[in-house]
């Protein structure tokens, strides 16, 4: 579903922060891209645990003293420091000073879906001491899936909009649509907006008692195989992505870089069963983002697909989009889990933030363990090596348990 804004305001794309398991700067993440490296380890303390697979990928170390004071970092969880680092990065790569965005025309909108651990921790806290009096105030903020936005909004000072989305795993994808939209609208002038995913282990163990997660311990980097014939699984990952949107006529007036346009917004649902998708749902999803944005198939020249790498899963995806473009045109396909894994809330995000930076180096990057196509991907352009070229008009998929769908179209360049 989408819909077309008419002549309302264009939606420029001028800052990108991602804190990713391919690094913290965009010119190291652009180079992991580029080479197919895939960031997929083995996690010593979800063997020691008893996890059926280990597996994981996760941001390196980040020393938050040097973004962050003491006692605001009591409030935030592990996501919501993540997303801060990734908006400041944001905002300085958007060349935007912090007083730029303490006002009631910035906004903010980011897709978060749980907070786990500081629940599992203030409940362990009463059971040991039989009182309530030993869990610390910190503990009420940080178990709200708002925890992001409330946080982030205290620290920039910004006065627009400002809540959390939650979607499953298309989280982010919409938190960039919403944003878009309240632009469009002349609701906000600039939406700070991406997704934050915590990593630790007590978030994944009842995703790993599914068996949704990839088997593969004796090669890590080889294990997330999407739209592969021997595919098993997913493997999990997070961090935070930010974007910096911002209405088009401002960004240009004040000398900004434009990194992309925002051109469609589509979404679905499946309306059918809670974890198996449906087949048609993603389409139309890709459907909305191509009407709202006013495009064909033909203008598409990459899809960055959401496929995780589980069987059911991937199948749909590969037969929605052999639907949506037929056999005349035959975009490149990629999906980016087999280098970063499936970084759930945050991956609608963080897909938009990888094709801004391979925009921006001029490559289009591999779908990482892709060797040999089943029946659902075999008629699909699928890419096993970087393209020398950029993506210009990409759509970015996004989908979640309880088929929630997302598809964000964007022309990227100036």
């Amino acid at each position: 579903m989408g819909r077309r804004l008419g002549s309302m305001h264009r939606v420029a794309i001028t800052g990108v922060g991602v804190v990713s398991c391919l690094g913290l700067d965009l010119d190291t993440i652009a180079d992991r891209l580029r080479r197919g490296e895939s960031a997929v380890r083995i996690d010593p303390e979800r063997v020691k645990l008893g996890f059926r697979s280990p597996l994981t990928t996760s941001p390196p170390p980040i020393d938050y003293s040097a973004y962050l004071e003491r006692k605001p970092r009591k409030t935030m969880t592990e996501s919501s420091r993540q997303a801060y680092v990734a908006v400041r990065h944001a905002l300085a790569d958007a060349s935007l000073d912090p007083e730029e965005v303490a006002n009631d025309r910035t906004g903010l909108v980011f897709g978060s879906d749980s907070s786990c651990k500081a629940a599992i921790e203030q409940v362990d806290l009463l059971r040991e001491h039989g009182t309530t009096g030993v869990i610390s105030s910190g503990h009420v903020f940080r178990a709200l899936t708002s925890n992001v936005t409330m946080n982030l909004n205290v620290l920039l000072k910004t006065q627009g909009a400002s809540w959390s989305l939650g979607s499953a795993c298309s989280s982010g994808g919409h938190a960039i649509g919403q944003a878009a939209d309240l632009i469009r609208l002349g609701r906000q002038d600039r939406v700070l907006c991406g997704g934050a995913q915590e990593i630790n282990w007590e978030s994944m163990c009842s995703f790993d008692a599914l068996e949704a997660f990839a088997t593969g311990n004796d090669d890590p980097g080889a294990a997330c195989r999407p739209f592969d014939r021997d595919r098993n699984g997913l493997v999990p990952g997070g961090g935070a992505a930010a974007l910096v949107l911002e209405r088009y006529d401002l960004a240009v007036a004040r000398g900004a870089r434009i990194c992309g346009e925002v051109l469609g917004y589509g979404f679905s649902s499946d309306g059918e069963r809670i974890s198996i998708p449906s087949e048609d749902g993603i389409r139309r999803a890709m459907e909305g983002a191509l009407a709202d944005g006013e495009l064909t198939v033909g203008a598409i020249d990459f899809v960055c697909a959401h496929a995780t790498g589980t069987q059911a899963g991937d199948g749909a995806e590969a037969r929605n989009i052999r639907t949506l473009f037929g056999d005349a045109h035959r975009p490149a396909v990629c999906s980016l889990k087999g280098a970063v894994g499936h970084e759930l809330w945050m991956a609608g995000a963080s897909q938009v933030a990888y094709c801004a930076i391979m925009a921006r180096k001029g490559f289009t990057a591999p779908s990482v363990n892709f060797a040999t196509p089943d029946e659902h991907s075999a008629g699909l352009n699928i890419l096993t090596e970087a393209l020398p070229r950029p993506p210009r008009t990409v759509l970015c998929n996004a989908a979640g348990f309880g088929g929630t769908n997302s598809c964000l179209a964007i022309r990227f360049g100036e």
